[in-house]
């Protein structure tokens, strides 16, 4: 171990605690002692470019909240906000919301609106508060179907015995039913296989009921992770920007709610962080906040998405090469890297900043810099202490679904620039045999500066810092490795969306039905008297699909067992003509409109006739990601 000491600010050092592990549990990698060094003098670095402008930082302050406040936050959050107060018990998409959750996530939001209540009736407040049995019981009631093919029936608790279920035609949604419980444990490779058709907590709850559970806990001293993979989904892969904004919404509340039922479930806890507004810089480059800059950005660069000069850095470290040895690791020089921060911060919109004058180190530990110094940390205040109680959940795999939905839950920003910063942490990787930076050392090097965050008070060093170092490092060689997998909506969400959107128009749909009917039926008559062969009336096993913007507007597609979106979109791409912009295959893509999704984009390996199965009202429309 370095010499026992480690320097925190100046003044103030104090050894290292004596048989601090850094063996979390059987599921993480034992970190040697020689990775870990890395960690410390990063953090010795970082304190160094601080320096003495460090008093001038306010930090933020993190308000411990009042009973039940965090919990109202999270309802509201999670979208259910109308469950309590004023407006409870009067909204129909909550009910229809609720009705489409899993058993594990029924829980976690009964656990949390029981704490609300307690605490309303505690303070007495005059509101109608009602009891959270009813709440689920109102939707159990209401004609006496249930919408949730989620109750495994060994696992049924004595109260849902009287739960009718509702077998309703048409698409089938499951969200974890018998059948699928067995196709749980039919799986041979789900040992690396992620299951994404089942909700990760009912996964877990399964896990601990079943003596499975017991097989997975291993693996402690591997420093090999695992090759998790994501089986093939016919009904193609849904990617975070693949959905509609108002489906995006539904995603969002549905992730909430199933990461805090998966800690609930692991008995790990889960507790949003508020941040107490502070006053932070309202220009410039470092130091202001992430939206804002993005604001500032766009002006610039209509459509920028990340930050420019977190791009222009990024291309500055790559622009040398990325074979220097020790890349990242080696911090650039403390007094020349402020320097080139006044520097930057007065010219840098100019124009007239002068990039040959700037060292790869530099560059680096200025990207560095760029990230530690953002007012609330990158990801996020709200979740950065869940991201870091990631590394105490007990299987590899349940780190990796936890890390799934946090990414879910960053704001736009946060996640697009996270993503940016993984993807050119795995190219430093890729150049190892060079630059001697492996995935553990670019973690270790990484890990203080997303996850040590100014506002949590980090003046002193305590026994469980050091368990968090290993901690936290693990949690980012995860996310670099697995950054693939990590930007999935999981289909058991999406489906729950689809039915939500089902269910919800159902609803509205009934009074206009008759007038609907009346009115086609009138239509019909018209229209049989002229029909047009281009009519969108097409036959069975046929959907037609459109394209606006290509030269072929529109085509009617038979549909067979091996038709992927990608061959459609392929078939309108070769039937060139003159007068439009040739398009590239990677800028089109088919999507699916309408029936029980907002908008999806699909993925070219989507076999279509599956697809057509599970939402057969939809549309179908080629179009570029843009328009």
């Amino acid at each position: 171990r370095r010499s026992g000491q480690y320097t925190m600010n100046h003044d103030h050092s104090k050894k290292i605690p004596d048989g601090a592990s850094f063996d979390r549990s059987g599921s993480q990698d034992s970190l040697d002692e020689l990775s870990m060094d890395d960690y410390w003098k990063e953090l010795e670095n970082i304190h160094e470019t601080r320096g003495n402008n460090h008093e001038e930082r306010v930090a933020l302050v993190v308000k411990e909240p009042d009973e039940g406040e965090l919990e109202e936050e999270w309802l509201k959050e999670a979208g259910l906000s109308n469950l309590f107060g004023e407006s409870s018990g009067d909204s129909l998409e909550s009910m229809v919301f609720l009705s489409t959750l899993t058993r594990t996530q029924k829980a976690a939001v009964e656990k949390r609106v029981e704490t609300v209540t307690q605490t309303m009736r505690k303070k007495n407040k005059q509101h109608q508060i009602p009891d959270v049995r009813d709440i689920f019981r109102l939707q159990n009631d209401s004609k006496g179907k249930v919408c949730d093919g989620s109750e495994p029936s060994t696992v049924r608790t004595s109260e849902n015995k009287n739960e009718t279920h509702d077998e309703t035609k048409g698409p089938k949604f499951s969200l974890g039913t018998d059948e699928q419980k067995s196709l749980l444990e039919d799986m041979p490779s789900s040992d690396t296989d992620i299951n994404l058709e089942i909700s990760f907590s009912e996964q877990a709850a399964n896990l601990k009921d079943s003596s499975i559970g017991k097989m997975y806990k291993g693996g402690g001293g591997d420093t090999l992770l695992p090759n998790f993979r994501l089986p093939k989904d016919k009904t193609g892969t849904t990617k975070i920007g693949d959905l509609a904004p108002q489906d995006m919404k539904k995603v969002y509340s549905l992730a909430l709610i199933e990461l805090t039922a998966l800690y609930d479930t692991l008995g790990t806890e889960f507790k949003q962080q508020k941040a107490v507004k502070i006053k932070t810089k309202d220009s410039g480059l470092f130091g202001v906040p992430l939206s804002l800059l993005l604001e500032q950005d766009q002006k610039k660069v209509p459509g920028t998405k990340i930050p420019l000069i977190f791009q222009k850095l990024i291309a500055q470290i790559e622009e040398t090469t990325l074979e220097t040895e020790g890349l990242l690791r080696i911090p650039g020089v403390a007094t020349r890297v402020k320097g080139l921060c006044q520097e930057l911060e007065a010219k840098f919109y100019e124009g007239t900043f002068n990039w040959e004058n700037v060292k790869q180190h530099d560059a680096a530990s200025l990207l560095k810099l760029f990230i530690r110094e953002l007012p609330q940390p990158l990801l996020t205040v709200e979740y950065l202490k869940a991201f870091q109680a990631v590394q105490n959940l007990p299987t590899r795999k349940q780190q990796l679904q936890a890390l799934n939905l946090l990414v879910i839950l960053l704001p736009e920003a946060n996640r697009d620039t996270l993503k940016v910063l993984l993807e050119f942490l795995q190219r430093v990787i890729d150049h190892r045999d060079k630059n001697k930076m492996t995935l553990k050392n670019v973690a270790m090097v990484m890990a203080p500066n997303l996850f040590m965050f100014h506002g949590f008070g980090s003046k002193s060093i305590e026994q469980s810092e050091f368990v968090m170092a290993a901690g936290t490092a693990n949690v980012m060689r995860f996310m670099i490795q697995y950054q693939k997998l990590l930007w999935t909506i999981p289909k058991f969400i999406v489906n729950q969306v689809r039915k939500q959107n089902t269910e919800s128009q159902k609803k509205k749909d009934k009074p206009m039905k008759k007038l609907l009917k009346k009115m086609a039926y009138d239509r019909e008559k018209h229209e049989k008297q002229e029909k047009t062969p281009n009519d969108t009336d097409v036959p069975q096993g046929v959907i037609r699909v459109q394209a606006p913007h290509l030269s072929k507007v529109s085509m009617a597609i038979q549909l067979t067992e091996e038709l992927k979106a990608g061959d459609i979109v392929a078939r309108f791409l070769s039937q060139k003509s003159g007068n439009v912009q040739t398009l590239k295959k990677e800028e089109v893509f088919l999507y699916e409109i309408g029936g029980n999704i907002g908008e999806r984009c699909l993925d070219d390996d989507t076999y279509m006739k599956d697809l057509y199965q599970l939402n057969p009202n939809a549309e179908w429309v080629i179009k570029s990601k843009q328009s």
